[in-house]
């Protein structure tokens, strides 16, 4: 080519009117990602992920060190862009720091945004299907599992039942396998119980809620189920018939 002759050309701009929301997701989680996307996939929301630092084990120290990290994880998801709802995406992580205290280090970059967690809307959810009495199925380490136990008795939830894998990485958590899970749960007594939670975003439960629910006749909240759900909710999303994830999408 003899002479450079550029072409400038004037693309036709459409706004991105979807709502978003940030999720920030641990650096050793495999799962929450995943599940976001598996849920939300159809909806008209956008999703933005950014990872922050953290070492296992599971423990209170480790899971405090994230604090400090979170406004700079934060503001790197769209840097200088407003993001609707920013999901934290850690439940032991959270019950650790304080649900408080997330929502005020997210704010210290993203300041508009509504706050979500796990914990923050498992607690919702509770309230949605009239949950008062519960059983719990945890992946953590038995220090961990007190926190949680204690955590929820705080908010005057009855725990009739409290069963745990006793995994100390988010590696071994992420290979629970299904069928584990299912074994597990059938060993739980469901009487005079309103519902099960199960603890943690890196567990691979999404996939078999609703067969849980309809094998043992009871209602069943997940970590990674009730934060999609609470950002949703958060971000205006009307579509609320999502099936295959469980009950709480359905109300």
């Amino acid at each position: 080519m003899k002479n450079f002759n550029q072409n400038i050309l004037y693309p036709i701009l459409e706004n991105t009117t979807n709502p978003r929301i940030g999720l920030i997701a641990l650096s050793t989680d495999f799962t929450i990602e995943q599940d976001f996307r598996k849920i939300c996939h159809s909806l008209p929301i956008d999703i933005f992920v950014n990872r922050i630092p953290f070492n296992n084990p599971l423990n209170h120290e480790n899971y405090l060190k994230m604090a400090n990290y979170i406004p700079e994880v934060c503001d790197q998801i769209l840097p200088g862009q407003n993001i609707d709802v920013v999901a934290y995406g850690c439940t032991s992580g959270t019950i650790a720091i304080g649900e408080k205290e997330i929502t005020n280090q997210i704010r210290k970059s993203k300041p508009n945004t509504l706050v979500t967690t796990p914990i923050t809307a498992a607690l919702k959810a509770f309230k949605k299907l009239k949950f008062q009495k519960i059983a719990v199925l945890t992946p953590y380490p038995k220090d961990v599992n007190l926190t949680v136990f204690n955590y929820l008795k705080n908010f005057n939830i009855e725990i009739e039942s409290f069963s745990s894998f006793n995994l100390n990485y988010d590696s071994e958590i992420a290979q629970v396998s299904l069928k584990s899970l299912k074994d597990q749960i059938s060993k739980i007594n469901f009487k005079n119980i309103d519902g099960l939670f199960v603890s943690c975003t890196a567990l691979k439960i999404v996939d078999i809620l609703e067969d849980i629910e309809n094998d043992f006749k009871i209602n069943v909240i997940s970590s990674n189920q009730a934060l999609i759900w609470d950002s949703l909710k958060l971000s205006n999303i009307k579509e609320n018939k999502i099936n295959g994830f469980g009950n709480l999408f359905k109300i």
